[in-house]
């Protein structure tokens, strides 16, 4: 028997239009690739015997993995909030490209942003992060400190910069 875990808090159900834009491409793109599984599955299962059919053992799972994810995306989209920013606000929020720069001239760019379309080595990270908490409401110039790996970090922000969309007006 398995241990027992709590549920998860849920994240914030915030996300980019870009990033929005890319599950929707997701969602489609495995709706088609749904389509050719079940092809594949169903010659597969054509064959005869199905409990010594590799093939079709793989693309039932195949199939159950893309089932999953239609279903999770079907059920989080709707509730996901699109952030937009017509004017770029002088503080950091959410989808905030921020440029830190650490004691020794070592430079770091992030952008805050969804659990969604969080990428850590794209430089995306999640707005519940300690790091995005530490740097939300802050301005240009202003000094932040983290702690990363049990030691204590400071850092200034350099630049802040948004991915303006000025073809929607703000949610």
């Amino acid at each position: 028997m398995g241990r027992w875990k709590p549920p998860r808090k849920a994240g914030s159900p915030y996300i980019t239009a870009a990033g929005y834009a890319v599950l929707q491409a997701e969602q489609k793109a495995l709706w088609i690739r749904r389509r050719e599984v079940v092809a594949a599955l169903s010659a597969a299962a054509a064959e005869g015997d199905r409990s010594e059919n590799a093939e079709y053992i793989y693309r039932k799972k195949e199939l159950g993995g893309i089932d999953r994810r239609i279903r999770y995306l079907q059920k989080r989209m709707p509730l996901l909030q699109i952030v937009r920013h017509e004017v770029p606000p002088e503080r950091v929020f959410f989808g905030a490209i921020v440029e830190l720069e650490f004691g020794s001239k070592d430079r770091a760019r992030y952008q805050l942003v969804g659990e969604d379309e969080a990428d850590a080595s794209k430089g995306k990270i999640n707005i519940d992060s300690p790091l995005a908490q530490a740097l939300l409401k802050k301005r240009v110039g202003d000094r932040v400190s983290i702690t990363i790996d049990a030691q204590e970090k400071s850092a200034s922000i350099e630049s802040i910069d948004y991915d303006v969309d000025t073809t929607h007006h703000a949610s």
